[in-house]
């Protein structure tokens, strides 16, 4: 493997301007990354702060207690305890088969940067992977993209989940998920490693009694040996953990949203579009009702919290109840989830994708209330893996690597099209079209006068012929194609590796792809290469 770092913006203007620390984006966080000394006052930061370390490892031990075992996590449980400890975290929900390559290269970030900082600031500093395993939205985690006829195509995973159930409250399928499994794998070519990795996932499978389970048996199998810990947002021991900032949460709920408000209108006074879609009684909370992650909302007027068209009502001092009760049936929304983070984690940094930066920006505020700072926000690694096919297509056609990546080969296959196609054929044909369609209209004239009971063959004639020459136009077409698929194939090839459907290629493709063709040490491979967190992007060429 090679790693090449070229400069390619941001999709997202803000998060274009915060990977630059740019003002006035960088006005919106408490850290400037620029600052030679930003993560040495963040150490000094947290340990003014205490944190339940001790009751934190053992609960995210307790949660991994039933993958293989690795001694690579046990020694990050053992760090976690150290008064010394901070974590490097971020999170991402539970996709299926992990999801799109994103999340793999957010789990690489969070790794890699701890790593980093560890020798760099010479404390103990833990990678720590968190599940958002309360999301609700099935739909958006149920389904991988594979090729197929030289188009990306979408392969949902059968079962219907109709309630806004938690995904860590679906229970698997054995039979159903594996044979689903077979299924995508059948769309990859057949390798050396097919077999044996077709009996990995199946593994998974069976020690999963849930979708976010699978999910976590991946990544564990994935990761393990780089001391990775796992944990699901979930996870009703953390919850537990979690219930006297959840009381602070209850308590201080119009505080929070009036404080994000704040930080909104900020945000919007130099034109950046509004992230969070915040109602003005928003509580930022979720309670789980018969089996349905509820929104709350707090209505000051009658003192209550409310959720779902009024179907749901609590006082203050009900839900209170209900928390010391069962805290497991309390959930984040995407304002207080980062509160809680920084709460529970001593957090020397936070990995965010581009949409996460942006977010985080309205969050500001919130985080001063309650006498906090928001940690360093380090951009994942953005990626693309460029395969040595591709790379030889790329360069037989004259196209950088820079300009597929952005823009991808559509327009260059379009011109080399129009340049190869029989122009003077299809305007021989137009030319019929137009003689042809004129007569008819002297037919259809002269019927209106004469012959008024033949209009209606007359018309029927006219679209037969219409359709003939179409037919002709696009049967010659075809065979045109058939004469260059060699180079039409290569810019399909090209543009469904690297930008399918016009989306950078980690959005879309799964890890699956290149662990069948590569096998397993391929995450060895990628993990070996030496990354920098700057904003580049990172290209690895197979």
């Amino acid at each position: 493997m090679e790693l090449e770092r070229i400069s390619i913006p941001a999709i997202n203007q803000f998060a274009s301007l915060y990977l630059k620390q740019e003002a006035p984006v960088t006005d919106f966080f408490h850290y400037q990354l620029t600052k030679e000394d930003v993560y040495r006052q963040r150490v000094a930061d947290l340990h003014s702060r205490s944190f339940m370390r001790e009751s934190l490892a053992s609960c995210i031990e307790s949660y991994m207690e039933a993958l293989p075992k690795s001694e690579a996590v046990a020694s990050s449980l053992r760090k976690l305890k150290d008064e010394r400890s901070t974590v490097v975290i971020g999170g991402q929900q539970a996709g299926l088969l992990t999801g799109p390559l994103y999340t793999i290269y957010k789990v690489i970030s969070i790794i890699k940067l701890a790593e980093e900082k560890e020798k760099e600031l010479d404390i103990p500093v833990v990678p720590v992977f968190w599940i958002a395993g309360e999301d609700h939205d099935f739909l958006e985690v149920n389904h991988v993209y594979v090729e197929s006829k030289q188009r990306m195509e979408k392969k949902t995973y059968p079962e219907r989940v109709l309630e806004k159930r938690m995904v860590s409250d679906i229970e698997l399928d054995h039979q159903q998920m594996k044979r689903w499994v077979k299924k995508i794998f059948a769309n990859m070519e057949e390798t050396e490693y097919t077999n044996k990795l077709l009996l990995f996932v199946n593994e998974a499978i069976d020690r999963s009694k849930t979708i976010t389970d699978f999910f976590m048996n991946l990544v564990h199998s994935l990761f393990s040996e780089y001391g990775l810990l796992i944990i699901d947002a979930a996870y009703p021991p953390l919850r537990r953990l979690e219930t006297p900032f959840f009381h602070q949460l209850i308590e201080r709920a119009e505080e929070i949203t009036s404080s994000v408000q704040e930080a909104q209108q900020t945000v919007m006074s130099y034109s950046f579009k509004q992230m969070i879609e915040l109602s003005p009684k928003a509580a930022n909370l979720f309670i789980y009702e018969n089996n349905e992650r509820m929104l709350l909302e707090y209505d000051l007027e009658s003192g209550l919290f409310i959720g779902k068209s009024g179907s749901v009502r609590y006082s203050k001092d009900e839900l209170l109840h209900l928390l010391e009760c069962h805290p497991e049936r309390f959930s984040n929304n995407v304002v207080t989830r980062p509160l809680m983070q920084e709460w529970l984690f001593p957090t020397l940094a936070f990995i965010a994708g581009p949409g996460e930066i942006a977010y985080w920006a309205e969050l500001k505020k919130a985080f001063e209330r309650f006498e906090m700072k928001m940690p360093p926000i380090e951009a994942r690694l953005n990626m693309t893996l460029i395969e040595r096919s591709i790379a030889s297509d790329l360069l037989e056609l004259n196209i950088s690597v820079v300009s597929a990546l952005m823009n991808g080969v559509q327009k260059e296959q379009e011109a080399f099209w129009e340049s190869v196609k029989d122009e003077h054929f299809h305007e021989l044909i137009a030319s019929v079209q137009t003689s042809l369609m004129n007569h008819y209209d002297m037919f259809e004239e002269r019927a209106k006068q004469l012959h008024k009971g033949t209009l209606s063959i007359i018309q029927k004639n006219r679209q037969f012929h219409l359709q003939q020459l179409q037919f002709l136009e696009r049967k010659t077409d075809e065979m045109l194609k058939r004469q260059h698929d060699d180079t039409l194939s290569k810019y399909s090839h090209i543009q469904n590796a690297l930008k399918p459907d016009g989306a950078p290629q980690e959005r879309m493709w799964n890890v699956f792809y290149f662990l069948n063709k590569y096998g397993l040490d391929f995450i060895d491979e990628l993990m070996k290469l030496t990354y920098v967190f700057n904003g580049d992007h990172q290209v690895v060429k197979i």
